[in-house]
């Protein structure tokens, strides 16, 4: 008596393949290498604030778009905002954040210039507020450029309590340059 067992094997795409066109629970992995070199921590000074990024890779992240779910291998990015005094305004590095929630997080979309530039997405900070795009851009080994575009800083005061923290702490701003530490 035969078992037969079929074992259908998860396919792999190059990262910058769109993951509408593949199936489901694809992976979209990091054949080239384009992340590798964001890795690390960055620090830059904006209107007497010092931000710091911390960006990791993290590899076969599930990423759930509702009809489209798709691994990904994907730059991660947590920061601290201090003001001049060195007090901490927002700080997300030590955040846990769950599957379904996106707020707080900054997640890599795609390489853009063979690597040399990358757009994130950013959930936003408390009641989504600030939600949008980020992209950095390496201008060397040790500098990236920095732009982000908040898509959003409209408040919906039935969905956000009152006394609320919606102040938007990363740098509303182009052409910032983060040097690695």
């Amino acid at each position: 008596m035969f078992v037969v067992f079929s074992c259908k094997a998860q396919q792999a795409y190059p990262l910058k393949t769109d993951y509408t066109e593949t199936p489901n629970y694809s992976y979209l992995k990091d054949l080239n290498n384009e992340l590798v070199s964001y890795i690390g921590t960055y620090k830059a000074n904006f209107q007497g604030k010092v931000i710091t990024l911390f960006i990791t890779k993290e590899v076969h992240k599930l990423f759930d778009q509702g009809k489209y779910k798709f691994y990904r291998d994907a730059l991660s990015i947590k920061y601290i905002v201090e003001n001049s005094s060195g007090i901490t305004l927002q700080n997300t590095q030590s955040i846990t954040i769950p599957v379904q929630q996106i707020r707080h997080t900054i997640y890599s979309q795609w390489a853009e210039d063979n690597g040399n530039e990358i757009l994130f997405y950013y959930g936003g900070t408390n009641c989504g507020v600030g939600w949008g795009s980020i992209r950095l851009k390496k201008l060397n080994p040790t500098q990236l450029s920095w732009e982000y575009i908040p898509n959003s800083t409209i408040i919906d005061s039935n969905k956000c309590p009152s006394g609320t923290d919606i102040n938007i702490y990363l740098p509303e701003t182009k052409d910032l340059i983060f040097t690695k530490q």
